[in-house]
């Protein structure tokens, strides 16, 4: 059991493509392998799973501690992380999450993917720099990607020569492996129908350039622990499940079924009812996107509204949004929701809120963790809806990454609660 990071040195170097053309090509080959993605990310796991066929977990530097990573981390067969943004690049004022600190929290080594596109000899000084930047971090090996030519791989290769660094491939530019995107990032992998064969084709593409026994073999062992099951854990949870909510975190769900939950899938955009559950978890997505179907799925609706006279029910964004009174659309529409908490939000008037979260609970709810000592969470915030308005009781204080107080958050009306922010792990 062991693994390698695999980072670059800045957003845009073609990372994602390429990692899930090395998870794909070593799953064909039957390697043991599994993933993950450093920070707080939804899409890209979707498609690590689809590539290897098994979950990917978020590791988060930022929002977990040492002993819940290494507790992640740990499994059968080999760990491929997928780093986020640049190696070093995290959470202001000190970069605090980054890629590097998570490689050093689970010591683990770092193949560097650079974009080569444009240049040739300056590459030199980019990786080593970033090889002399932090000799803690260890980057093991480096794989050139967006390369023009053999020519410019061997310019590419000479150059790095003095670095002694181990080149293990170099992927030229493929129309082939772009990808669609929309306002929160990737299209989800689920609503990609060729996604098979685009994962065959970048497992093809990495397999032909990219020395994948050498890279194997960099994986550092290590004596990470296993995992520990959280305690008192409800016996069933229902959560919404499909194209407008699937932005739900492995981990919560791995800590719920090993603590012996039974986790109660359901579609809300097919309109299935609400199963019968002790906690009702909406989680984020694109309901903005299914606006007036969900609006008009009356099963599912009139079921949530049952659901909350007995039963736990938490949103986090666009599940929030789903609680609220009132969601217009992108092109202005109002449509009418479920009216369980007092909020009106709107794509119309859209800004980008981005950032980690501090949050300390203001009014008592299980949320997503059923322990009643948990009453501050690490949580991110990422989406483009604005709120018009949010009448009721808060549910949080926030700070940003850097402690600068936000403001409450959310709302609570009995056993209904939500907020724009997605709970990663309890603090304490």
């Amino acid at each position: 059991m062991g693994g390698f990071v695999l980072a670059a040195p800045s957003s845009g170097a073609g990372k994602t493509t390429v990692t899930l053309g090395i998870l794909r090509a070593l799953s064909r080959a039957s390697h043991s392998i599994r993933s993950a993605k450093s920070g707080p990310d939804y899409i890209d796991p979707q498609f690590h799973a689809a590539a290897t066929g098994h979950p990917c977990v978020n590791l988060d530097a930022w929002a977990m501690t040492p002993e819940r990573l290494k507790s992640l981390a740990s499994g059968a067969g080999d760990l491929i992380v997928e780093g986020a943004m640049g190696l070093f690049d995290g959470a202001p004022p000190d970069g605090r999450g980054s890629t590097a600190e998570l490689a050093k929290a689970l010591k683990l080594p770092v193949v560097l993917i650079v974009d080569a596109k444009a240049m040739s000899q300056s590459i030199t000084a980019l990786v080593g720099g970033f090889m002399a930047h932090d000799k803690d971090v260890k980057i093991a090996g480096a794989i050139l990607n967006h390369v023009g030519s053999e020519r410019h791989a061997d310019m590419l290769k000479t150059a790095l020569a003095p670095l002694k660094i181990p080149v293990l491939g170099a992927i030229p530019r493929s129309s082939e492996l772009s990808r669609p995107s929309r306002h929160l990032g990737l299209v989800q992998a689920g609503e990609m129908p060729d996604l098979n064969a685009f994962l065959n084709k970048a497992a093809d593409i990495v397999a032909e350039n990219v020395d994948l026994r050498a890279l194997k073999a960099l994986a550092a062992p290590s004596d990470w622990p296993v995992a520990q099951p959280v305690k008192n854990a409800p016996r069933r949870i229902a959560v919404a499940r499909d194209a407008a909510f699937s932005f739900t975190y492995p981990h919560m769900l791995r800590d719920w079924d090993q603590s012996g939950a039974t986790i109660l899938p359901f579609s809300p955009l097919a309109d299935e009812p609400v199963p019968e559950a002790d906690r009702l978890f909406l989680p984020g997505g694109y309901p903005e996107l299914y606006a007036a179907t969900l609006a008009s799925n009356a099963t599912f609706i009139q079921s949530l509204k049952y659901a909350a006279q007995e039963t736990d029910i938490y949103g986090e964004c666009g599940g929030y949004m789903m609680l609220g009174e009132t969601l217009i659309d992108a092109e202005g529409t109002p449509h009418k929701m479920a009216g369980l908490l007092g909020l009106t939000t709107s794509f119309k008037e859209r800004k980008l809120h981005l950032g980690y979260r501090s949050l300390t609970q203001l009014a008592q709810h299980p949320l997503t963790y059923n322990t009643p000592n948990h009453r501050t969470y690490a949580a991110h915030e990422f989406h483009y809806a604005s709120t018009l308005s949010a009448d009721g009781t808060p549910l949080f204080n926030a700070t940003n990454a850097e402690g600068t107080p936000l403001g409450p958050m959310g709302l609570i009306e009995g056993r209904v609660a939500g907020s724009f922010a997605h709970i990663i792990d309890p603090i304490n």
